[in-house]
């Protein structure tokens, strides 16, 4: 087992997010002797935003880019490459005004590429990133599961499965702003839904 986890909170340290993503990743690592994992920190080396200069670049054929192209469309790369060789992916996502972090949103656009990580066809588009599991550890102040306010859910089921990422299994860590119990509560109920993703 290869495990890529990524943390997509915007604070280095004691985010929720964080801590049910690690340990989805220790039960994971405990459970597959010799597994290795890459962790790749957001806010310690957030990855750059999909603006202008990132399109043209991209958007440039290979042999015309310039150097400052090059280096850019290189670090979208680099992110691609990273996703292709694990097999096991877990997502720490906070709950940021309804959505998911800026911060993840600009990895999911590094990583989708035409061509690469999904291609269209004749019948419509298809996932190329295939054969892997993914576990998104879900952090939020308040109570949004099976509610018309969980926008996170929908939409990382709609872009993960786009690039062929359809074995998505989500733990939901919630009611965290509302009083120790109610956090108690949202872990107790994180370990449970982590349970039942492994079993």
């Amino acid at each position: 087992m290869h495990i890529l986890q990524i943390n997509a909170s915007a604070r280095r340290d004691g985010a929720n997010s964080t801590r049910v993503a690690d340990q989805i990743t220790a039960r994971l690592q405990a459970a597959n002797s010799g597994a290795t994992l890459t962790l790749r920190d957001l806010a310690v080396t957030p990855h750059p935003l999909l603006d202008e200069a990132a399109l043209g670049a991209l958007f440039t054929p290979a042999d015309a880019r310039s150097p400052e192209q090059a280096a850019r469309v290189a670090l979208d790369d680099a992110l691609i490459a990273e996703i292709q060789a694990h097999d096991t992916v877990v997502l720490g996502v906070p709950m940021y005004n309804f959505g998911v972090p800026v911060q993840l949103k600009s990895w999911i656009d590094a990583i989708a590429r035409a061509g690469v990580t999904f291609r269209y066809t004749a019948t419509g588009p298809e996932g190329l990133l295939t054969g892997k599991t993914v576990y998104v550890a879900l952090a939020r102040g308040g109570l949004y599961r099976d509610t018309p306010n969980d926008s996170q859910v929908p939409y990382l089921k709609s872009v993960l499965g786009f690039l062929g990422l359809t074995d998505v299994r989500f733990i939901y860590a919630e009611g965290l702003a509302m009083g120790p119990d109610a956090a108690a509560k949202g872990f107790a109920q994180a370990e449970a839904d982590l349970n039942a993703a492994l079993a």
